[in-house]
C-alpha cells in the first residue's frame, strides 16, 4: 500500500483545479501554510490546514516530516521528443556560426537526420536510452510527461517508437502520455510528394497507431517549408476520427496561421508559438486551446521567445514544457525552464508554477488526475529543499528538487 503522511510543510502550493486555467486565475496557487497531505492507496485523501487533526492511523503510513519544505505537485511535461537515436551536436556547432534551423534542415540536418540514427536503433536501444533520460526527469520533479513520434517518418520506426513509450510506460515510474507525429518532416524518399506523405500517415499510420493503442494523440509540424495549413488540418481531423487527441506544433518558425487552425479546430494544445498572431492569440483564448510554450527551444536557438505574458494577458490557458529533442533543445532542465519563463517571458513565479502544473496536464487531457494537489488526484508530489515556491526560479539553473513521490511512493530522497 502507498500510505503516506507528508505534515508540517512549509507551503503546500495546491495549484488547486481540475481543468486548465486562464488569465488572472494563473495566479491563484491555493497555497496552503504549514498544511498535511495525505495519501491513501496511491491517491490524495486528505489535504489538511495548520492545526487539523490527522483523520487516520498513522500506524498505517509513512510519515515525512516536512517542516521548511515547500509541498508542490509533480511537474508535468507536455511536449517532448525523448525516444531518439544518435545526437546533433555537430549541427548546434553550425548554429553558433550562424546557420538557421531551416537552413539546416534544408541541407539534411535536423530531424531527417535523427531519423537515420532511429531507424538504425534497435527497439532495445532505444528503450535503453530513453529510459536514463526518464531517470534524469525524475529527479528534476517531473512525474508526467509526453512523448512524441516522429523520428522514424515510416511504418516500422514510428510504430518502435511508440512500442517503447508504451513499454516504458509500464517500467518507469514516470507517466507518459504517447503521441503520434508520424508528419513531423518529410524524409528524402517523400521529397516533393508532401501530400501522398500525409496519404501514408492518414491512410496506413493512423488505422495502425488506433488498432494498437499506441498513442493518445496526434500531431504535425504545421510550418513554412514542412507541412501547410490544408496538409495540416486533413491530417488532424483524419487523426480525431481515429480517436485521438489532437496537438500543433504551430508558428515556430514564422507566423503562419496554426495557431488559428489550432483555434478553428479546437485541438487540445497548440505549442511553441514564437511567431503566433494577436489574432491566433486572441482565436486560441476564446477557444479554449492550451498554448504550450517551449522557452529552452527559444534560448537554444537563440530566437525571441514566445508572447507568453500577452497570452495570459489576453486570457489564453498558457503551459510550459521542456521540448527535450536531439537537436533545438538537449534538455529538460527545469530549473532553467522556470529561470527563462520568469526572467525572459515575464510570467510572475505564480504563473510559471501554474503553467508546469495544472495546466501542462491539461495540454495532455490529464487535469483530472495529475497537476494539483487536490483529494481524488494520483499522489504525484515533490518537496523543495526551500520553504517556497518562489525559489523555483530564483535559484537559477539549480534542482531544488529534495524529494519525489509517485502514487504515494518515495522514488527519490
Amino acid at each position: 500500500m502507498n500510505n503516506l503522511i507528508i505534515k508540517n510543510a512549509a507551503q503546500v502550493v495546491t495549484c488547486s483545479g481540475f481543468e486548465g486555467k486562464s488569465g488572472a486565475e494563473m495566479s491563484n496557487l491555493n497555497v496552503i501554510e504549514k498544511g498535511t497531505v495525505i495519501v491513501t492507496d496511491g491517491i490524495i485523501s486528505h489535504v489538511l490546514k495548520e492545526g487539523e487533526a490527522i483523520p487516520v492511523n498513522s500506524s498505517d503510513y509513512k510519515e515525512i516530516d516536512a517542516t521548511g519544505k515547500a509541498l508542490l505537485p509533480g511537474f508535468v511535461d507536455p511536449h517532448t521528443h525523448f525516444v531518439f537515436g544518435g545526437h546533433r551536436e555537430e549541427e548546434f556547432s553550425w548554429r553558433m556560426r550562424g546557420d538557421s534551423y531551416m537552413s539546416i534542415m534544408e541541407r539534411g540536418g535536423g530531424i531527417v537526420n535523427t531519423t537515420k540514427a532511429t531507424r538504425a536503433a534497435s527497439e532495445e536501444e532505444l528503450y535503453i536510452s530513453a529510459k536514463k533520460r526518464l531517470d534524469d526527469m525524475l529527479k528534476l520533479g517531473i512525474t508526467t510527461t509526453e512523448g512524441k513520434s516522429g523520428y522514424g517518418l515510416d511504418r516500422e520506426t514510428e510504430l518502435k517508437q511508440l512500442r517503447v513509450m508504451r513499454r516504458l510506460n509500464q517500467d518507469h515510474p514516470i507517466d507518459i502520455v504517447s503521441t503520434f507525429m508520424g508528419p513531423h518532416a518529410t524524409p528524402a524518399e517523400w521529397k516533393g510528394r508532401e501530400d501522398e506523405f500525409i496519404d501514408f500517415n492518414i491512410n496506413e499510420m493512423l488505422p495502425l497507431v488506433a488498432k494498437e493503442k499506441l498513442a493518445e494523440c496526434a500531431d504535425i509540424f504545421c510550418e513554412e517549408n514542412v507541412f501547410t495549413l490544408e496538409q495540416s488540418r486533413r491530417f488532424l481531423i483524419a487523426a480525431r476520427d481515429h480517436g485521438l487527441l489532437l496537438k500543433i506544433h504551430a508558428d515556430e518558425i514564422v507566423q503562419f496561421g496554426g495557431s488559428e487552425l489550432a483555434a478553428e479546430l479546437k485541438v487540445l494544445s497548440a505549442d511553441h508559438l514564437l511567431q503566433a498572431s494577436d489574432q491566433g492569440i486572441k482565436a486560441m483564448a476564446i477557444s479554449g486551446v492550451v498554448a504550450t510554450l517551449l522557452p529552452l527551444t527559444a534560448f537554444s536557438l537563440r530566437e525571441e521567445y514566445a508572447r507568453g505574458r500577452e497570452m495570459i494577458d489576453a486570457n489564453c490557458i498558457v503551459a510550459l514544457a521542456t521540448d527535450l529533442n536531439p537537436g533545438s533543445s538537449f534538455s529538460a532542465s527545469v530549473p532553467l525552464l522556470f529561470a527563462l519563463a520568469c526572467i525572459y517571458m515575464n510570467l510572475s513565479p505564480e504563473e510559471a508554477v501554474t503553467a508546469y502544473t495544472i495546466n501542462s496536464a491539461a495540454a495532455i487531457n490529464r487535469a483530472d488526475t495529475v497537476g494539483s494537489i487536490d483529494v481524488g488526484k494520483q499522489g504525484d508530489m515533490i518537496l523543495l529543499q526551500y520553504p517556497s515556491y518562489k525559489f523555483l526560479p530564483y535559484y537559477v539553473g539549480m534542482n531544488c528538487v529534495e524529494t519525489v513521490i509517485k502514487r504515494g511512493e518515495i522514488i527519490k530522497n
